[in-house]
């Protein structure tokens, strides 16, 4: 399984976002100049983000994105099913109308552990966490 591109840069310009004091309205243009991201693309990624109640969006001159919410409580798993949808690691845990083996796969509850691990993994990783540990630099400030 590997995310998407625009989940990736959804990270990304989330981590950057986070990296500012709360309210501020981060620029877009230095979001995709720092983040490497083209605007049309930024624009893109961020409407799913601002359904998903993540991040806000202001029009304009001073335009650009700001969190929703407190870094802490954002995490890659919010970022990744706003982005994504629902994450299925297979046909069989989407509902009983695609799998009718459940009771005798010997594989189902391994599927479902497995998708609970990876929540419980993604769920930890708030933002506040990731600008704190600058992990892999993925806040870039000049």
């Amino acid at each position: 399984m590997v995310i998407s591109r625009a989940t990736e840069c959804a990270v990304r310009a989330m981590v950057f976002i986070a990296g500012f004091p709360p309210d501020q309205v981060v620029a877009k243009q230095d979001i995709c100049r720092t983040q490497e991201i083209t605007p049309a693309f930024l624009i893109k990624i961020m409407q799913p983000l601002r359904a998903a109640g993540l991040v806000n969006s202001y029009r304009g001159a001073a335009g650009g994105f700001s969190l929703a919410k407190p870094p802490s409580a954002i995490n890659l798993w919010d970022i990744v099913c706003a982005i994504e949808g629902p994450v299925y690691l297979n046909k069989c845990m989407v509902g009983e109308s695609h799998c009718n083996r459940d009771t005798v796969c010997k594989v189902h509850q391994v599927w479902h552990k497995a998708k609970a691990d990876l929540e419980h993994t993604l769920g930890q990783a708030t933002l506040s966490g990731l600008v704190q540990e600058n992990s892999g630099g993925l806040v870039q400030r000049e």
